[in-house]
């Protein structure tokens, strides 16, 4: 019988090693994965990946189980990934002595990849339906109406569920605004 991640992840909080190795079974590809996805270079989603696993067990003690671990430990990646970005861009505006505009427009670049994260990673999150929905509206820009035809609702579904979408996105930022 498999022992679930939740009951793994709080046993690796509390010291015991051989659920921690077991987390680490199960999850380190598709850290990795999702890390080189984050990135875009395989030497920096390895490096990436290795941080956190040094780290993880300190995280560990904080894992509420709130959400399924594999949840919690995307967050973990990806907070780590902006960690990165973060200080990479702090050590390049060092080491290159960019001026004001440069730093500007860098801090611009950063700011838009975080959204952009943030954005992918709240999506993610989104129940299949509103996801989809999202997909059309904003990423084929189609009308609401041409949404309803396409899935086979009525155009006041494809509205509730933009609003629902906005709902759950302004309560997302608001929650994490809040910790």
């Amino acid at each position: 019988m498999s022992v679930s991640d939740h009951s793994l992840a709080l046993a690796a909080a509390g010291g015991d090693r051989e659920a921690f190795a077991c987390l680490l079974s199960r999850h380190y590809d598709r850290l990795f994965t999702f890390a080189f996805r984050l990135t875009g270079s395989r030497a920096e989603a390895e490096d990436l990946t290795q941080d956190i696993c040094l780290a993880l067990p300190a995280k560990l003690r904080l894992y509420e189980g709130r959400a399924a671990f594999s949840t919690w430990l995307y967050r973990v990646v990806v907070n780590a990934a902006h960690d990165r970005r973060r200080r990479a861009a702090s050590q390049s505006r060092a080491a290159d002595g960019w001026g004001d505009w440069e730093q500007a427009r860098q801090a611009e670049l950063h700011e838009a990849a975080e959204a952009l994260d943030w954005l992918t990673e709240a999506m993610r999150a989104l129940p299949e339906e509103l996801r989809v929905t999202c997909a059309l509206i904003l990423g084929e820009e189609t009308t609401q109406a041409q949404a309803g035809d396409i899935l086979g609702v009525s155009e006041g579904t494809i509205a509730w569920r933009m609003s629902e979408v906005k709902k759950r996105l302004r309560a997302r930022a608001t929650e994490e605004l809040n910790q």
